[in-house]
């Protein structure tokens, strides 16, 4: 199946929801990529590494998820002003 018809099976959401999709999608990859190489910096590879990990995941993206929220507005804004 090509990528063309995976999206398009999606469903439709509304543009109003754009600003809620981008924190999700946004908190949701940054929060789990950092929060990976941070506890495998900290604690390594070994065993119980995916626990701690996912432990770091839950934490990190309870706080990036609002932050995102909050301020990405304004990081629109002031890119919005330097490059107008």
């Amino acid at each position: 199946m090509s990528p063309a018809l995976r999206l398009s099976a999606l469903p439709n959401i509304p543009r109003r929801c754009a600003p809620v999709l981008f924190a999700f999608f946004m908190a949701t990859s940054l929060s789990g990529a950092l929060s990976a190489a941070i506890t495998a910096v900290n604690t390594g590879l070994g065993t119980g590494f995916v626990g701690r990990w996912l432990h770091a995941y839950a934490l990190a993206w309870s706080f990036a998820f609002p932050a995102v929220t909050i301020v990405a507005p304004r990081v629109r804004a002031l890119v919005e002003r330097l490059t107008a």
